[in-house]
């Protein structure tokens, strides 16, 4: 293989930023050119932004085109100028955006939005299953588009990079929250989520033993909480224990035992896999019996809850409070740090448009990506989501084999 045809290779894969520049400027002039439009999420209390100014400014050098909305990364802590900068056109509104042949954001695509789409392209985005109605998922097959989901997206090894980083950042951010609404600040207790010399440790009970779970322990356990983590599959939860750098009391969700841990707990935290109704459910009989003061953090509240008190909040009003305990419900919990989010989401799809352009367009980058087709849940006007399928009633076409027969 000569030296040339490597490099091609590498960039294929998405390696491309060990390239030397003039192999790079030989690539770029033989890629596709893409249009990728940014909308605002500030209308759906969304703080982060899909491209930061440096993701943008690397996929400008390779010739593509990226407009964003006025003050989209604003609340991300990125300004208008530094887009400007960057090589990407600020836009006052959103028409010429949503007729862009790449249409990205962070949260779902909504009627009205839909209604404004030119139609034939591509839209990138979370799918949040429970934002969606039979009614928008028709207009989006009407529109004959590809969607996207970034739930579903996977790398060469199988896993969600997506999901796995936001479920990191969640973790972490909740064991934040739980002290910050646990604090006189937020008309709690007044309660340390943490130790010290003299006083008992506070407690932490997880239901779940995933990523989220994994850092909002490693968190928690830095502090000097007791954690208790309780899930229904043993073998996660050994694998818990191997990667977390102290013991920590681990069960099953046997009745009595999770009865008798929330009892106890300042702090109760709902990290069940994503992409799945959690597979148990606390009652609100045992919520009543929760201490007063205590704090609850669903992460999954856009699956249905882990808590049958749950239901969904935003960051303008997060939390709420039933039988005297506070109920923080927010499904965008990254988006509390946004830039950090920000960064982590760009960091995942700069290589993915890099690759799209070389391949010669979304299309081709899909049919030959297969880990990336698992994101696709709507294929040229087409449903070919099970999950989507079945939560509508609707009928679905397998992708493999719709782009097998084209």
């Amino acid at each position: 293989m000569t030296e040339k045809e490597k490099l091609t290779e590498q960039s294929s894969s998405g390696s491309t930023f060990m390239l030397p520049k003039e192999e790079m400027l030989e690539i770029r002039r033989k890629g596709k050119k893409i249009r990728i439009g940014i909308p605002s999420d500030k209308e759906k209390v969304e703080y982060r932004v899909p491209l930061t100014p440096q993701a943008v400014e690397l996929l400008v050098s390779y010739g593509h085109e990226i407009l964003i909305e006025k003050e989209a990364g604003k609340a991300a802590s990125y300004t208008d100028e530094e887009y400007r900068n960057a090589g990407a056109l600020v836009m006052d509104d959103r028409k010429e955006i949503f007729e862009c042949d790449i249409v990205l954001r962070v949260s779902p695509f909504d009627e009205t939005e839909i209604d404004q789409l030119k139609g034939h392209q591509a839209l990138i985005s979370n799918l949040q299953i429970n934002a969606h109605c039979p009614a928008s998922i028709a207009k989006l097959m009407q529109k004959k588009v590809i969607n996207i989901a970034y739930e579903y997206l996977e790398d060469e090894d199988g896993n969600k990079p997506v999901m796995q980083l936001m479920s990191q950042i969640s973790g972490s951010t909740s064991i934040i929250l739980a002290n910050e609404y646990m604090s006189k600040s937020r008309d709690g207790k007044g309660v340390l989520l943490g130790s010290v010399t003299g006083i008992s440790p506070a407690e932490l009970v997880i239901l779940g033993s995933g990523t989220a779970a994994e850092y909002a322990a490693r968190a928690a356990l830095g502090m000097g909480v007791i954690v208790k983590v309780f899930d229904d599959n043993i073998s996660s939860l050994r694998k818990l224990e191997e990667k977390l750098p102290q013991r920590i009391f681990t069960s099953v969700f046997y009745p009595k035992v999770v009865k008798k841990a929330l009892k106890s707990a300042d702090a109760v935290l709902g990290a069940m896999p994503v992409g799945m109704p959690p597979s148990f459910r606390i009652s609100e009989d045992m919520v009543k019996k929760m201490k007063p003061g205590s704090v609850i953090i669903d992460l999954n509240v856009t699956q249905g809850g882990c808590f049958e008190t749950s239901h969904c909040t935003d960051l303008n009003n997060p939390a709420f409070i039933e039988h005297g305990v506070v109920h923080y419900c927010v499904p965008n919990v990254p988006a509390i740090v946004a830039r950090t989010a920000s960064i982590a989401l760009s960091n995942i799809l700069i290589p993915i448009f890099i690759a799209i352009g070389e391949i010669g367009g979304i299309d081709n980058y899909i049919k030959n990506s297969k880990n990336f087709r698992k994101g696709v849940y709507i294929y040229n006007g087409l449903l070919t989501n099970s999950a989507l399928a079945e939560k509508f009633n609707l009928p679905f076409k397998d992708l493999d084999l719709l782009l097998a027969v084209y």
